[in-house]
This record gives C-alpha cells, structure tokens and sequence, in this order.
C-alpha cells in the first residue's frame, strides 16, 4: 500500500504535517469569518479523520468539546449516507444535538477527501452560529422547537451544485444571516485547504490512502495512553460537582477507577433529565469533556486523537440529565458540561495532587443579546470568563477560558456593535480563592444601554450559587454576580430586557485556592495587596 516505513522519526513527520494542514486551516476559517464568535472568540474546531471517521489530527487552536464530538459526527455522516453516496465536491452539513456537539448554534460541515477516484478521508468543523432564531440563549425551553432552526443530516452542496433552497431557508430563520452564512462559506474554506494539504502530503510520500498511516497513529497513542494511565495510582476515585441549575443547585457525581491500563468512568445517581429547561447534555458533550479533564491529568502533552480515547469507558444512564433524549431541550448544556473536566480533573486529586488545579470559576458566562435597528433584526454573543484553579506550583492566572478555549471579545469591538457602552472592565478583587496559592479573578464589567428602544438579554452563568472549591486546604473562590441599576444579584432565568440608561454590571467567579493560605509566601501576599488583588479586608489573616 505505501512505500513509507512508519518509523518514529518518518511518523511524527507525517503526524505532524496532519497537524499543520489543519491548523493553516483553522487560520484561514478565523481569517475569513464574519462573525466576531469565530473571528475574535475562535468558537470552532476543525479536524482530519481517515476513511472510516476516526480522528487523525485536530487543530492546536479548537473547542475542547468539539474535538471530542467531531469525529462521531463525521461518523454520522457516513452512516447517514454511506462511502458510496458520498462524491468529490460534496460538503455535508448539521446542526443534529445527537449528531453533532448537543445544540443547534453549532453548525458541522464535513467534507469528502478523496485522492482520484479513491475517497481517502475526512476534513470536518464545527463552528458556532452567531444565531440559529428560536430563544437564543433562555435558560427556559420545553423543548428543541424553541431552540431554533433545525438542518438535518443533508448536503449543502451536492458535486459541486450549493443547495441553494436550504440556503434561503437557513437566511429567512437566523436574525443575522449575512453573519451565518459567511461564517459557513468561512468554514468551506478552510475545509479545503486541509483537504488539498493533505492530498499533498499523501503525492510527496507516495501514500495511497491513509489506512496504514492512520493505525499507527492510533495505535501508538493508545499504547502511550494506556502507558500513561498504568503509571497513575491504582484505584477509584470521586468527585461531585454543584452547577447551579435553574432554581436550586444540584449534585452530579462522577466515579473514577483506574486499573490495568483502562479507565473506567461512573456517573452516580445523575439526576433525570430536566424538562422546561435547556441545561441537558448529550452524551456525545457528555464524554468529551469528561475526557478532556482525564487526559490533562493523565497525558497532557499527547495529542488528541481517536487512540488516545480507546482505553477510556464511560457510563451514562440514558435519559438522564448528562444523556438526554430527544426532544429534550440542551442549548444551555454547557452550564452543567463544563463542570465535567472540574470533576474528572479533582478527583485524581488524591492520586496526583501534584498535576491537578482547584476548580475554576467555570462555566464561561455567554451575553445573547438581540434588538432591531434600522437595518432589521440583528443578534450578538459575548463571552465573559472567570478565574483559573491556582496548582501546587503557582496561583491561578485571571479572566481566563477554561474549558471551552473561548476568548473574549474586545470592548470597541463590542461597542461598535451592540448598543451598549462599557463604562469599565477590569479585574476583579478577592475573588480568587486563598490558599497557598491564589485562584486566579474573574472579571467586572459595567454596560450602559444606548439604545432608546429596549434591548433583549439572555446570559448562561453559572457559579452564581455554588462557589468555585479550593483544594488541598485551598480556599473557595468568589461565586459570580449579575446586577441591573446597582440592585439585588439576578438568581434563575437571567432573561432581561433593558432600557436606555441601564447598566448591566457583571462579575465573573473567581477560582479555587491550592493549598492552606497560612502558607502563602509573605511576599506573594505584599505583591497581591500592591497589585489590587486582594484588599485589606479580603486578606483576612494574611495582614
């Protein structure tokens, strides 16, 4: 089949040309995009997989999340379809919760690479919508009806010819349709770029196809997985994690137990899931994140792909709230997915107290705010972050993403395009937790209305009644805050409608604290009070 002996030396080359080809992809998707949720918060991921939807290489720059459902969704398209019916100058598109990352603003495209006649593998993104209609952003839906447009499982181009019915469809059922669809002709883009590196890469070495390639990149990295996994402590070991849910908190258990090379994971008594509210996952969010937390303990500096997941099992009770059903709503699911890696990462605590963080002041904080102006209806998504877990080495640094990789956008860019002007934004003090070593802080901003008809809110936050742990005697960090006109925090559905003059204040949650604060370095505790940090009063004991 190919002439290239797969040494080490020949297959990192060759791993690491798979990588490159998808990151000049990934720069070309950030470069072309319209809308500042790829552009500036690089809410998206793209892959390479072989010929059967298995993940070969990812870009360095991508959503956690989206790395582990991407591949089940390329998965889906060939099941869907079948190797046959798929043909050069095919690009397959959905936004299926099941199908794809567990809700509708997450477009998948999916293109066919094909060397000749021989269809060799995949190059497939996700890229978040700046809009799919429906009630962007509510913590309340009955159901998936109220999350927005739905696309099936379809070909958005088909040989070559755009299927331009479900392109009218899709503009008429977004309220800022030139933004989805630069964004998706973004992503075609770039899908083309990795498919023509790669197709390269393959005429340089004499390669056929990519099966024999991709084996051995993938039974290397289980092999270097399972290694990694044998080399950690024996045992089982827990961790429960606290979102805040819609009216009261509510516990989620995870189980963890490491043995002979696998691991296996457990989650306890998960509650059912919850109707009337969109904070459902599906399992496909449900293991990524949890696996993403495992690897950064366990083998951090292997890369992702489909072997370093073979040794890892996870169960989920079916229609419960990290393994819903269909029609249940999940547009909010990552307020309850991102305290997975938390979990997954705390719990090997015990074994490994030296590769772990204190929880973060997780989950990211997401602003959906839509209006209409002069020009019709619009919509836009900014993300605000919290504070990152402090380790046994240093504190947490401040206002950073974690888990999702999302970056916030900047105030002009924000001002130019809502109506709204940012009176300040700056860091917060004594939210991060004590310790040893600090939490990192989360972020306060203040956003005064300027739009003189009302303006339309819906924020996902989190933390906001459960605190961000600290660790090993760390302490807990700061919960975060939403506050309208200087009044009471907002608790439950954060739907808002706001007026000329009003301010929207927000402050993000700080982290968790490593280690008892008794023994923080003196100067550690001179540096933070000169910094503004931490003030007298949160100091406590440290003055």
């Amino acid at each position: 089949m190919s002439s290239v002996q797969f040494d080490a030396v020949s297959l990192q080359i060759l791993w690491n040309r798979l990588i490159s080809a998808v990151d000049e992809a990934s720069a070309i998707l950030v470069r072309t995009a319209f809308s500042t949720i790829v552009r500036e918060s690089h809410d998206f991921a793209v892959v390479v997989t072989d010929v059967e939807g298995q993940l070969l290489a990812q870009a360095t720059q991508s959503i956690p999340s989206f790395i582990g459902t991407l591949p089940r969704t390329v998965r889906h398209f060939i099941e869907g379809f079948g190797l046959e019916n798929i043909h050069p100058g095919d690009v397959m598109i959905c936004n299926d919760p099941w199908q794809g990352t567990g809700h509708l603003p997450d477009i998948n495209l999916c293109r066919p690479i094909f060397v000749g006649e021989r269809l060799v593998g995949f190059a497939a993104s996700t890229a978040h919508a700046m809009d799919v209609g429906g009630r962007s952003g509510s913590l309340v839906m009955r159901d998936i009806f109220e999350e927005g447009f739905q696309i099936p499982r379809c070909k958005l181009i088909s040989a070559g010819q755009v299927d331009e019915t479900l392109v009218r469809l899709l503009r008429t059922n977004v309220r800022a349709p030139d933004q989805v669809m630069g964004d998706l002709w973004a992503q075609m883009t770039s899908l083309d770029v990795a498919a023509q590196r790669v197709t390269e890469l393959m005429a340089e070495y004499g390669l056929e196809d990519l099966t024999d390639l991709g084996r051995e990149i993938l039974d290397r990295s289980e092999s270097a997985m399972r290694t990694a996994i044998s080399a950690m402590p024996e045992g089982t070991y827990r961790y429960t994690v606290t979102p805040d849910g819609l009216t009261e908190p509510f516990e989620v258990n995870m189980v963890i137990t490491l043995k002979d090379g696998d691991c296996l994971v457990d989650f306890e008594d998960v509650p059912p899931q919850m109707d009337g509210t969109s904070l459902n996952v599906v399992y496909a969010y449900t293991f990524a994140y949890t696996v993403y937390g495992l690897k950064s303990v366990i083998a951090p500096d292997l890369p992702n792909n489909e072997g370093v997941l073979r040794p890892i099992t996870m169960t989920v009770p079916e229609g419960s709230i990290l393994n819903h059903r269909y029609p249940c709503a999940g547009f909010s699911r990552n307020m309850i997915g991102h305290h997975l890696p938390v979990a997954s990462i705390t719990a090997l605590a015990e074994a490994v107290p030296e590769r772990v963080m204190a929880p973060c002041g997780v989950a990211t904080w997401a602003m959906h705010q839509t209006g209409t102006n002069e020009k019709g209806p619009y919509a836009n998504l900014f993300f605000f972050n919290g504070g990152y877990g402090a380790t046994c080495r240093h504190d947490g640094p401040s206002v950073l993403s974690w888990p999702s990789n999302i970056s916030g956008v900047p105030v002009e860019i924000m001002e130019r395009l809502a109506p709204m002007r940012v009176d300040y934004k700056r860091l917060r003090a004594d939210s991060g937790g004590r310790g040893r070593f600090r939490g990192g802080l989360g972020l306060e901003v203040a956003m005064r209305v300027l739009e003189t008809s009302p303006i339309e809110i819906y924020l996902q936050a989190d933390r906001t009644r459960s605190v961000p742990e600290g660790i090993l005697g760390g302490e807990a960090g700061a919960v975060g805050e939403i506050i309208v006109n200087d009044g009471e925090p907002i608790l439950g559905e954060r739907s808002l409608s706001l007026s000329s003059g009003d301010v929207l204040t927000l402050r993000t949650p700080g982290a968790g604290g490593y280690g008892p604060a008794g023994e923080r370095d003196r100067r550690m505790i001179e540096r933070d009070l000169a910094e503004g940090y931490v003030t007298v009063r949160g100091a406590g004991d440290w003055v």
